[in-house]
């Protein structure tokens, strides 16, 4: 059954989802944030949800604030949407605003809920390591992710990929699955949550890409996934200045080994062996501060660490 739907939503991550809801159901309103400046030259530049529902000839709506916001309250009303889909659409939805739609609002979120509440579960759920995360479609309440759930599946995450790649897979779960349950809504029966069971995420920092080398390899190479696209990966290396240099670690892979947390063990042409606080992982491409990126034997041959001398040893505290 089609339905009509007002989208909220905001950047790339959530284009294809309103491209296949507009294919297969009505699309009445879309709703993204304001428009932003962009580059060096600042233009405003809308985000991609705004500029893909203009390329549609969708309706758009881009109101400042939401709460205590009586035009835009009317403005959905007056689209005639059944149905509120919101998809990382980056601003809380006021409670004045779930009742309008007769069937409310339902979110796509990116994990297993009650798994990984709140904000990036995509990068907390390799970060932490997860064999498994998925999507949930659910009602929204005015809790944060605390509404019930209506449909929910399991992915597989593949041992090597990072945030880029589980992206690209959630989001094509996310958009089969939220025109699945657009097209059945009166026959599905909400499920609430198990507050018990629930863990809680947050945005990432820029210190959350800080590499600690004494932690497990394992625990090393999932924070490097996690943190891939922002904010990178980071080491840090002691200077006779006393100012540590930063160094952007674009490519690692777990190795064998064993050593001194931050120990180079090994420097070959495929790349920079570092002990963590078991086993090692292999660094193969570097970006030292103010230069291009280059395979970590260079770096080393240049001015980096050599066998035998050790990154400085981040810990949580440091990142805090």
């Amino acid at each position: 059954m089609r339905r009509k739907v007002a989208f909220f939503g905001s950047p790339a991550f959530a284009v294809p989802v309103l491209e296949a809801i507009a294919a297969a159901h009505d699309v009445v309103l879309v709703v993204a944030q304001n428009d932003k400046p962009v580059g060096r030259g600042l233009k405003l530049t809308p985000p991609p949800v705004a500029a893909r529902a203009g390329a549609l000839g969708l309706p758009l709506a881009q109101p400042r604030r939401l709460k205590n916001n009586a035009d835009f309250a009317q403005t959905l009303l007056s689209s005639g949407a059944e149905v509120a889909v919101t998809c990382a659409y980056g601003k809380i939805l006021p409670a004045e605003l779930l009742n309008i739609p007769p069937y409310g609002f339902l979110n796509t979120h990116t994990s297993l809920l009650p798994k990984l509440r709140g904000a990036a579960p995509i990068q907390w759920a390799l970060i932490e390591g997860f064999a498994v995360t998925g999507t949930t479609i659910m009602q929204t309440d005015v809790g944060l992710d605390t509404g019930d759930i209506l449909r929910q599946e399991a992915l597989t995450i593949a041992p090597d990929w990072t945030a880029l790649e589980l992206a690209d897979a959630l989001q094509a779960q996310s958009a089969r699955l939220i025109v699945e349950v657009l097209g059945s809504l009166d026959s599905l029966t909400p499920t609430p949550q198990d507050p018990a069971q629930a863990t809680q995420v947050t945005l990432l920092r820029k210190s959350d890409g800080d590499i600690r080398f004494a932690e497990t390899a394992q625990s090393v190479y999932n924070r490097f996934r996690g943190v891939y696209a922002w904010p990178q990966s980071s080491a840090y290396v002691g200077s006779t200045q006393g100012r540590s240099k930063r160094i952007k670690v674009l490519d690692m892979r777990p190795a064998g080994g064993s050593g001194q947390p931050g120990e180079v063990l090994e420097v070959s042409g495929e790349g920079m062996r570092v002990a963590c606080g078991a086993g090692a992982v292999r660094l193969i491409t570097v970006q030292p501060e103010g230069k291009k990126p280059m395979p970590a034997l260079d770096w080393s041959r240049g001015s980096g660490l050599k066998v035998g001398e050790s990154f400085e040893v981040v810990t949580p505290e440091d990142s805090a």
